[in-house]
């Protein structure tokens, strides 16, 4: 990846399965990384930080320790039902582990593609963990097949591991980093290796990692809230373009850092405040919650409106309602209640059926709407059916008015960095007006924060057109990289990335 690419615009998509969106049309999770060096807890605290990036990736888990040997587990399905019970450490055991929670953005749902990845290389046993996508992927892919390369998985990831055993430099950590100087896009990577664990985040810092320390045992974790979970202190945040290396030498744990790309300005996902990361967590400096609230204070001054009560679309929603009744003086109240215990196990095939399902996520509290003006405040809208749902029962409920409030900008265009979601046909906004939005949901106004608003929640005065101090693809259609995989000439290929189909199950 070289450092001096400029931003540029993409206004297409490959096409979405749109079966994946039928009963819920939020954002897809990215994933989660975690990673602990010089515990004999390794293991079992692995789990317990991978049960707080959960809400990051919810389709596949696994872990790989070393004590001596590498261990490795990988599961489809939630942490909490995989990695649990004190058998663990016998499971898995080792001073030294890292672990993946996984949301599928390349490559199918599959137990083959579930990080950590692992394999055994010329300088010993290496395995890997990320989070975020590779935009040059599938042309890495293509050569590295036609010289000779055999993949075992349809993940973008094995990809690193391909170019880490290709490379013949003499140690690991200069494989690693020639490795990252061959791909493009976004990613936070946790490695670990016999004698090392190792933690690297993309030039601009689009995905963000995280150094923790535990009882002297530096711990490495996608977000602060994962650290939060095991008790361990945060360090400090890995800069955009950091390599940290973390190795044992006579019983002294030391911690080096390197900067193998010209330094570039940071431009950390704007997504991550707006939906992503955890409420409690720290991003980049920034604590998520009070971002959110700030988002909901200025969405209130820049689109106001006469009503009775504030209502959150739960969860995600919730802090921006806050900021709104605050700012507004609009008193706030639950008027949805969310069930945390409904699942797509419910989901049956009848369209009938079907479209009762938001029903089993949410629930009207009529004793809040009857007969209010209602402002309803949600995170984003992405194709926005759910959203059409939710704003019929609230109407159902009694509601005199209904409008509807996002804390983010409308989303017009596809990310290619970690986060799944429609493809352009498929996003409202990049196909209806705002009154076109309106009708089709529903209310009686809508409003959007505004770009500039989403930066002043930010903290920054103005966005800076010629160098975005984020990344805000999403909103503007400005990417921070080249999109190798998806420009112009490939976009309509028929790019297949396996012959073998495999069943999901274990």
């Amino acid at each position: 990846m070289t450092a001096e690419r400029p931003s540029l615009r993409f206004d297409q998509a490959l096409a979405d399965p749109a079966d994946k969106w039928a009963d819920d049309d939020k954002p897809r999770e990215e994933c989660g990384v975690f990673g602990v060096f010089g515990s004999e807890d390794a293991s079992v605290l692995t789990a317990l930080g991978l049960h707080g990036l959960q809400h990051r990736g919810q389709e596949g888990c696994g872990i790989v320790s070393y004590d001596g040997r590498f261990h490795h587990e990988r599961h489809l399905g939630l942490v909490g039902e995989h990695f649990s019970g004190e058998n663990m450490p016998q499971r898995l055991p080792g001073t030294s582990a890292i672990g993946h929670t996984r949301y599928a953005t390349q490559g199918g749902t599959i137990l083959r593609n579930v990080q950590p990845l692992f394999a055994d290389l010329a300088l010993g046993g290496f395995a890997v963990a990320h989070n975020g996508n590779l935009t040059n992927a599938r042309d890495l892919r293509e050569r590295l097949v036609e010289a000779g390369a055999i993949f075992q998985s349809t993940s973008d990831t094995e990809c690193i591991l391909q170019l880490i055993a290709k490379s013949r430099k003499a140690k690991v950590v200069e494989r690693f980093v020639e490795a990252l100087h061959q791909i493009e896009g976004a990613y936070a990577l946790v490695a670990l290796t016999n004698n090392m664990m190792i933690g690297a985040r993309d030039p601009v810092g689009i995905r963000p990692l995280v150094l923790g320390d535990r009882d002297g045992s530096p711990i490495l974790a996608s977000e602060t809230c994962a650290l939060d979970m095991i008790g361990a202190r945060f360090v400090r945040t890995i800069e955009p373009g950091e390599v940290v290396t973390i190795t044992r030498h006579m019983g002294e744990i030391s911690i080096e850092s390197h900067f193998p790309f010209p330094r570039r300005k940071a431009r950390s996902c704007l997504f991550e405040f707006v939906y992503f990361a955890r409420p409690d967590s720290v991003v980049d400096g920034r604590s998520v919650y009070d971002i959110r609230k700030s988002m909901g204070r200025r969405l209130a001054q820049e689109t106001g409106v006469e009503a009775d009560v504030v209502v959150p679309v739960p969860d995600s929603g919730v802090p921006s309602a806050m900021g709104y009744a605050l700012e507004s003086g609009i008193p706030y109240e639950l008027g949805i209640i969310r069930s945390h215990y409904a699942g797509r196990t419910f989901i049956q095939p009848k369209q009938e059926i079907r479209q009762l399902g938001v029903r089993l996520k949410h629930a009207a509290n009529r004793a809040v709407l009857k007969g209010k003006r209602v402002v309803l405040v949600d995170d984003s809208i992405v194709r926005g059916t759910t959203s059409q749902k939710i704003v019929q029962m609230v109407r159902e409920a009694g509601a005199a008015e209904v409008h509807f409030r996002s804390a983010s900008p409308p989303i017009k265009f596809p990310d290619f960095y970690g986060i799944d979601m429609p493809s352009v046909d498929q996003l409202m906004a990049a196909q209806m007006t705002l009154e076109e939005m309106r009708k089709t949901l529903g209310v009686d106004t809508l409003g959007f924060l505004s770009v500039e608003g989403l930066y002043a929640a930010m903290g920054e005065e103005r966005r800076n057109s010629a160098e975005p101090q984020f990344t805000d693809h999403c909103f503007t259609g400005e990417y921070p990289t080249t999109l190798t995989d998806h420009a112009a000439d490939r976009a309509d290929k028929d790019f297949q990335l396996s012959l073998l189909a495999e069943n999901a199950a274990e």
